[in-house]
């Protein structure tokens, strides 16, 4: 994997959360229309190439240093520019690639709730994965924190509007895939919702 020494982005002004979480260089993001409208989170997967885990390709996807000729899959991927907010890989850590008040690259053409283009109101979590391979306890337990502690910090989200790709891009989008177990990832959610504030969270 990519070194993890902390490298800062602009604009990470929001506060710190209870847990670590590693900031990393990326541009593939512009303003939200409105700052204060952020209503929806959307749980995607992501590996590179598919199925291969550990590597230093999503880091250098939405750093924009893929070399495109490494691997034959990614000659699809040249001159794309998308990104996520954040990234949890299998071991659980979380990598921030671009600021919560910012539009993150990440759901394309898509549609919730009446309203589309989704980025302009939505934060996107890549999970490192794949649509038909478990993901990892590590990675269920870094989610649910940092939905958690994302719901503490904007009052328009709610746990009902923590969606997978699938739900707002239906027939083009099949993440976070069949393998993520929903029924977990909302119980400890809810287990994190209901215990005593920890260090550095609202009470």
């Amino acid at each position: 994997m990519p070194s993890a020494a902390r490298t800062e982005a602009t604009d990470f002004s929001a506060p710190l959360p209870p847990f670590k979480m590693i900031t990393r260089p990326c541009t593939h993001y512009d303003d939200r229309p409105d700052p204060a409208d952020i209503s929806l989170l959307v749980i995607h997967n992501i590996s590179l190439p598919p199925a291969t885990f550990n590597t230093p390709y999503i880091d250098d996807f939405f750093g924009g240093r893929l070399d495109c000729n490494a691997h034959p899959y990614f000659a699809r991927l040249a001159g794309v520019r998308v990104s996520a907010h954040c990234v949890i890989f299998r071991d659980g850590r979380i990598w921030q690639y671009v600021p919560f008040a910012k539009r993150a690259w990440h759901a394309g053409l898509s549609l919730f709730d009446g309203r589309d283009k989704c980025n302009d109101f939505s934060i996107g979590i890549e999970l490192e994965g794949a649509d038909d391979v478990p993901f990892t306890a590590a990675q269920y337990q870094a989610l649910s924190r940092l939905c958690h502690w994302l719901l503490s910090q904007y009052p328009t989200l709610a746990p009902e509007r923590i969606l997978g790709h699938s739900d707002i891009a239906p027939g083009r989008k099949t993440d976070p895939g069949p393998a993520f177990n929903w029924t977990y990832f909302r119980q400890l959610l809810a287990e994190q919702q209901s215990a005593p504030p920890a260090a550095g969270e609202p009470a």
